[in-house]
């Protein structure tokens, strides 16, 4: 007898490719998914069931389908139709303690495969170069998707102390991007210019959504001879990018403003309904933040097939051109880089000249 494998989230795109990726694992006999609203994408042979995971009916699944591995993709930035940012923490939040109780409660269940994110370290100025998994963040998120990621790995942590018997697996993914992406960042990067953060130019680190489906179908599985896949890794491809080079490589001009007035432009954008651009966005595109993959590749014996740059190259393709080709923009940074340091130049030569003048 195969896997019995049930995947919430299934009504969004990486929940549905992935889906379909595990019917084709000769290890899985069933795949069930859930959502609250029936997907709009195919789900190949998997069996599909509407339902709402905030609610007790989970648990009834589980024992009906005797459910033996559980992946939770449903805990998201993004609201999926109507609701808002309520539906979404109600159901990041209250919908994994839901589903972590009617997994306890369940004697089949033995692997638990959880989506969380690098936006549980924060972002802040005193932070360390590179976090490791390990690593106490600075200042917690305050808000958001990142505040409930972090609720969320709390009641994780509780449920593997009461239930030992199960694998749990907990994987920080680094800023998704691909083709497909649908998240926040994505939407900022699809703006024709880029409201930046002035002074501050922040490193960022990508992780490909191929690179997604494949750690996660990992994950799945029991451990190849010298790994380990349960605990929590780090997911992100090798390398960091600055913002000012995501922009030139997009052909996007930026735009830099005060922090202040940042924040009022996200505000305006969440508004009109163009971008998510929370604050816990704006903190990243600030102080931006980069992870420690080591664990990833020693321990769970993961290789992402793409670099952080690979991932945004992709990323870009998949975007169209920008307002300007990037090697025009890029051109025309050098250019202004060079005035500005011509300027800089004859601003020191002729103090320089003062000075011997003074000294005369």
């Amino acid at each position: 007898m195969g896997k019995v494998v049930l995947v919430t989230g299934v009504a969004r795109q990486l929940g549905g490719r992935l889906v379909r990726r595990i019917l084709r694992d000769p290890e899985v006999q069933r795949v069930i998914g859930v959502d609250v609203v029936r997907p709009e994408h195919h789900l190949g042979g998997a069996e599909f069931i509407q339902a709402d995971i905030r609610q007790p009916t989970i648990g009834r699944v589980l024992a009906e389908h005797r459910v033996d591995t559980v992946v939770h993709l449903d805990v998201t930035g993004t609201p999926l139709g109507a609701g808002g940012r309520t539906a979404v923490k109600e159901t990041n939040v209250i919908g994994t303690m839901q589903l972590l109780g009617a997994c306890q409660k369940s004697p089949d269940v033995r692997r638990l495969v959880i989506k969380s994110t690098t936006s549980v370290y924060g972002s802040a100025s005193r932070d360390p170069a590179v976090f490791t998994e390990t690593t106490s963040p600075k200042s917690l998120p305050s808000g958001g998707f990142a505040k409930d990621s972090v609720e969320v790995e709390g009641y994780v942590r509780g449920f593997a102390r009461r239930r030992p018997d199960v694998a749990v697996c907990v994987l920080r993914f680094a800023n998704i991007l691909g083709p497909c992406a649908d998240s926040p960042l994505a939407e900022f990067f699809s703006l024709p210019v880029l409201p930046t953060v002035f002074g501050y130019d922040p490193r960022l680190q990508f992780v490909h959504e191929d690179d997604v489906i494949d750690v996660l179908t990992l994950a799945l599985h029991e451990p190849r001879r010298g790994t380990l896949n349960s605990g929590t890794f780090n997911i992100a491809g090798d390398g960091v990018l600055l913002l000012s080079q995501c922009s030139r490589r997009l052909g996007r001009p930026t735009v830099p403003v005060l922090l202040p007035a940042v924040t009022w432009i996200g505000s305006a954008l969440r508004t009109v309904g163009i971008t998510d651009f929370s604050p816990e966005q704006i903190r990243l595109l600030t102080h931006g933040r980069v992870v420690s993959t080591v664990q990833m590749r020693e321990t769970l014996g993961f290789e992402p097939k793409f670099t952080t740059a690979e991932t945004f190259a992709d990323f870009a393709r998949s975007r169209g051109a920008g307002l300007l080709p990037p090697h025009t923009l890029v051109r025309a940074v050098d250019q202004v880089a060079e005035s500005l340091g011509a300027l800089v130049a004859r601003g020191d030569g002729s103090r320089a000249h003062r000075a011997q003048g003074d000294v005369g």
